[in-house]
């Protein structure tokens, strides 16, 4: 029941996640934030097993700022993927293996914004949208046919309240660019009555 989704524009990338924590189909939590900041300008987007994402996710925050006080800079976001993705293939070949879906998001002074695709089996890609969860089937058959990096209307996610299964109804979103973090407000669907 998890979701994640990262556009990116031609100078920002824009993210979202569900705020939702369950196990099987108990609703544990509705306030659970599933991106985690890595440095200043780059963020991790974590689903999959609930201890996992934790501690997986905080592995990688503490080792890229353990990066930034020994360098004295900070590691850019093509960077932080590949080390990521370094770790997560490490752990997938060990007795201790991640079950960990992640984007990671950020912006770089030379390169721009980026937004990365990993899964569990650490394949990383480079793309212009990505989403994780079930709700990643309906999104991105809709964002291949219509996405243009110049205009991208949050109000879609409306779309995947009205036309998904499941209960979506908090989602946190921020958005990264040359001034690093931005929270935005909380979008919230309220329950619809049958």
């Amino acid at each position: 029941m998890e979701y994640l989704i990262g556009i990116q524009g031609p100078d920002y990338v824009l993210v979202a996640s569900d705020r939702v924590a369950a196990s099987n189909i108990v609703q544990m939590k509705d306030d659970h934030d599933k991106m985690f900041k890595m440095s200043e300008k780059i963020l991790l987007l974590c689903v999959g097993e609930a201890g996992d994402t934790v501690q997986f996710a905080e592995y990688i925050q503490k080792n890229v700022q353990l990066y930034k006080m020994r360098n004295g800079y900070e590691l850019s976001p093509t960077a932080a993927a590949n080390f990521t993705r370094r770790n997560l293939a490490d752990y997938l070949r060990s007795r201790t293996p991640y079950h960990v879906n992640l984007l990671l998001a950020g912006y770089d002074e030379h390169e721009g914004p980026a937004l990365y695709y990993m899964d569990y089996l650490a394949a990383l890609a480079k793309a212009p949208f990505a989403a994780h969860g079930y709700g990643a089937f309906l999104t991105l058959s809709i964002l291949d046919r219509y996405y243009t990096p110049s205009k991208f209307q949050l109000s879609k996610l409306g779309t995947l309240q009205k036309r998904f299964i499941l209960n979506l109804p908090t989602f946190s979103v921020r958005i990264i660019d040359r001034n690093g973090i931005h929270d935005l407000d909380n979008i919230s669907f309220p329950k619809q009555g049958s």
